[in-house]
This record gives C-alpha cells, sequence and structure tokens, in this order.
C-alpha cells in the first residue's frame, strides 16, 4: 500500500472520525479484493453503528434482543458479501468457510458446478462437494474420474456408509453404473480378442451365460473386491432400474472361483447367491424364493451375538414388496427390546402406519412396561382414524 494512502487514513480519521475511516477502508479493500481485510471492516462496520468498540469481542450478554440480532444479521451479511465476491473469482473453498454460516448452499452448488477442475482444484472442490456436504453426488463424481475406483470405494465406505439411506442412494448410483460400465467394457474386449466380434448381448448377465471360458484358470475382468464392495453397497437402491445393473453385478460374481467369493456375514455369507435373491425380491421376480430364504436366515440369527442385518434385511423386504403387516409381526417378534439394531428396516412407527395398525405396537409397548411407547403408538393411531 502506497505512503499516501496511508497518510489518507490518517487524515481521515481527523475529519471523518472511526466511522468515516472505515467506511473508506471498507470501499477500499473491496476495490483492492482484499477479502479477510473487507470481512474485517465490515465486522468493524456493524459494531459502530451499534455503538460497540471496534473490537468488541464479548459475548453480548449486555446487549439488547433487538441489538444482538442487529449485530448478527450484519455479520451474516458480511459473510454472505465476502462469501460471494470469493467465489465470484472460483476461490470456492474459501467463499464456502464465509458463507458456510449463511446457511446457503445454492451459490456454492453453482460455483463447483461451472468450476474448471483442474489437478490443483480437484482436493478444494472435493472437500467442499463431498466432505463438507455441499453436494455429495457431485464430490464422489470427482472422486471417482480424478482418483478412480480403489479410492471412490474407500470413500464410499468411510464417509458414504454411515449415512441416511437418502444421501447413500445417488452416490451408490453413481458407484454402480460407474463399476458396471467398467466391467462391461472389460467383458466386450475380451470375448471381442476371442471371437472376432463385439457380443451383441444386452446385459452382461446374457454376455457370460454361454461362454462360461471367460471365467477358465480363474479368470476374472474387475477387481474382485471392488465388485463385491459395489454389490454390497447396491443394497441401499430402490430404482429397478438400477437393481438390475446391480444383479447383472450379482450374476457375473456368482460365476467368479470360490477364492473370488468372499464369505459375508448372514443373511449374505452365500455372498452372491443371496444377493440375487435380495435384488430379485426388491425388482419384484422370484419374491416368495427370496422372502422364504430371508426368512430361514432371520429365523436362524442369535441378533446379540450377530447383531440385527439378518433380520433387518428380512423386515426391509417384507415392507419392501408391500407385506406391511407381516413386516410388523416380524420386528415385533424378532427384535428383543433394549437390542441395538443398524436401522436397515423401517422403525416399528413406520412399519405401523404402513399396515395402518398402531394397536400391535401398543400392546407390545404395554407388555414391556413401555409407557411413552405406549402413549406415542395410541397418540399416532389416533391420528390415522382422523
Amino acid at each position: 500500500m502506497a505512503d499516501n494512502t496511508y497518510d489518507q487514513i490518517a487524515d481521515t480519521i481527523q475529519t471523518a472520525g472511526p466511522a468515516g475511516t472505515v467506511d473508506f477502508l471498507v470501499n477500499l479493500f473491496r476495490e483492492q479484493k482484499k477479502y479477510y481485510e473487507l470481512f474485517e471492516l465490515l465486522k468493524m462496520q456493524a459494531r459502530l453503528k451499534l455503538g460497540l468498540p471496534i473490537l468488541y469481542t464479548d459475548d453480548g450478554d449486555e446487549l439488547s434482543e433487538e441489538q444482538r440480532n442487529q449485530l448478527e444479521d450484519a455479520l451474516i451479511e458480511a459473510c454472505r458479501e465476502v462469501g460471494g465476491m470469493l467465489l465470484d473469482e472460483d476461490r470456492i473453498r474459501e467463499g464456502w468457510y464465509y458463507l458456510r454460516p449463511v446457511g446457503d448452499k445454492q451459490p456454492v452448488i453453482d460455483a463447483l458446478h461451472r468450476a474448471k477442475v483442474d489437478e490443483e482444484n480437484v482436493e478444494d472442490l472435493i472437500e467442499v462437494a463431498l466432505q463438507e456436504g455441499v453436494d455429495p453426488e457431485f464430490g464422489f463424481q470427482l472422486v471417482l474420474d480424478h482418483y478412480g475406483t480403489c479410492n471412490s470405494i474407500t470413500t464410499f465406505e468411510q464417509q458414504i456408509a454411515p449415512q441416511p439411506s437418502a444421501v447413500q442412494r445417488p452416490i451408490a448410483a453413481l458407484l454402480l453404473k460407474h463399476l458396471h460400465e467398467e466391467l462391461r467394457g472389460s467383458l466386450t474386449a475380451d470375448i471381442a480378442q476371442r471371437e472376432g466380434n463385439d457380443p451383441t448381448e444386452a446385459t452382461i448377465g446374457e454376455m457370460i451365460a454361454s461362454r462360461e471360458w471367460l471365467f477358465d484358470n480363474s479368470g476374472y475382468h474387475i477387481d474382485t473386491s471392488h465388485l463385491s464392495s459395489t454389490v454390497r453397497f447396491a443394497k441401499v437402491l430402490n430404482d429397478p432400474e438400477l437393481l438390475k445393473l446391480a444383479r447383472d453385478l450379482t450374476l457375473y460374481g456368482q460365476c467368479l472361483d470360490p477364492q473370488f467369493q468372499y464369505e459375508q456375514q448372514p443373511p449374505f455369507d452365500d455372498f452372491y447367491d443371496a444377493h440375487l435373491l435380495y435384488f430379485n425380491a426388491i425388482i419384484g421376480d422370484e419374491i416368495d424364493e427370496s422372502l422364504a430364504f430371508f426368512k430361514e436366515k432371520a429365523q436362524a440369527s442369535d441378533i446379540r451375538q450377530e447383531g440385527s442385518l439378518a433380520i433387518e434385511t428380512y423386515i426391509s423386504l417384507l415392507s419392501q414388496s408391500g407385506k406391511h403387516a407381516e413386516a410388523l409381526d416380524a420386528a415385533l417378534s424378532l427384535i428383543p427390546a433394549g437390542v441395538h439394531t443398524q436401522n436397515i428396516a423401517p422403525s416399528l412407527i413406520e412399519l405401523s402406519e404402513a399396515a395402518g395398525d398402531f394397536g400391535k405396537l401398543s400392546e407390545h409397548c404395554k407388555s414391556r412396561d413401555d409407557l411413552l411407547g405406549f402413549a406415542t403408538s395410541m397418540l399416532q393411531g389416533s391420528d390415522l382414524k382422523k
């Protein structure tokens, strides 16, 4: 900053006082695009307008409610202005940190989608979109595009899988479509090399049905751990067209050498066979066979030793198949009081509402001396009758 600017600041303090000087500096830093300094000056400006010291740092207990609201509104507006200016320069990570208190993600989402992604900014964009939760689907696509399948699966396992199903679904769909395309491309190349022409079949299941030689000598066409992880994640999906892709992967997995068919926790201990039945049930194929299989697994499960996966999977499938009353009965009979579940199946309240019957839940709560549960189910039941 030139010496004459310092002189101008000193003169402005004498002629215009603190408020005039802060106004002068706000305009100066806006012009110079010094955003950190601008933000600090906007905070000073807000404090001065309320008659507070420019470096006021108290918790505000002595302020009136109106003063606190005015100060908070001014600080939010300062965040919005500085954050927006940073976004305009594609400094998205910095802009988000100012805009986060504002609670408006849309300008950041817009900036993410118009950004030119390169090696210098991709990590910042992933941090904002995925880790900060601004646009998880966009962020996960960046991980897929720039870091590959292995890192994407690790990211899903660590950051996405613990999230609610609604958050998981669009990201699981991205991973599923990516891996399905990767496997289809690898299979097509192998078949074309051996047969002299690209395969004409529409699905992976059809491509492999009459070509057992694809798996000779423990052959495979994709990382088998990536395959099993993607199949496992796909259980969160409910779109039939996506589930058909998941079924395609499962059919391929069934043909792999046993050393690549990793054993999992019941009911998915026969990993690909069980997943095929699961996907078929949700799609609407072989429902009775699938439900019978998972019912047997659920009834044989020791929930205190093995956890609730087998039981909740059965309940969830019943519910998704429209058998809401049976799902409620299974939940009431198979899940003991006080046992921690994995939130795979709908809650008892959700099942009762879907079945249109809160009477069973009320009696269940009464038998367990659960006064709160009894009252809640009775209130919900009376609400349902209105």
